[in-house]
């Protein structure tokens, strides 16, 4: 028997800095827009550069509220597989700082 596990995409959709430290994505969403589903391998903090509603759908199916104004900053462990949505009406734009 095998697992077929699902094709996994990127955190975000560009690496904007990464040293051996630390590792910086751009993320854009666009209201409607979804990340594709990815998973961290690294703990990471995620700074809402512009905040929005966003919904986080885990590899379960399991949907979480996830709203992230402006300025907030989120740390989360590693591990996580999902895919983030923005369900809102403004464009969402963060920086995911993962930390190797």
């Amino acid at each position: 028997m095998t697992d077929t596990q699902p094709e996994l995409g990127p955190v975000g959709q560009e690496i904007v800095y990464e040293n051996d430290r630390v590792r910086v994505w751009h993320i854009r969403l666009e209201p409607g827009e979804r990340q594709p589903l990815h998973r961290h391998d690294h703990p990471y903090l995620v700074v809402a550069v512009q905040g929005a509603k966003n919904v986080v759908q885990t590899i379960d199916g399991t949907t979480i509220d996830a709203d992230e104004p402006t300025g907030g900053v989120v740390y989360r462990d590693p591990g996580a597989v999902h895919m983030l949505t923005n369900v809102g009406d403004t464009t969402y734009l963060a920086r995911l700082v993962e930390l190797k």
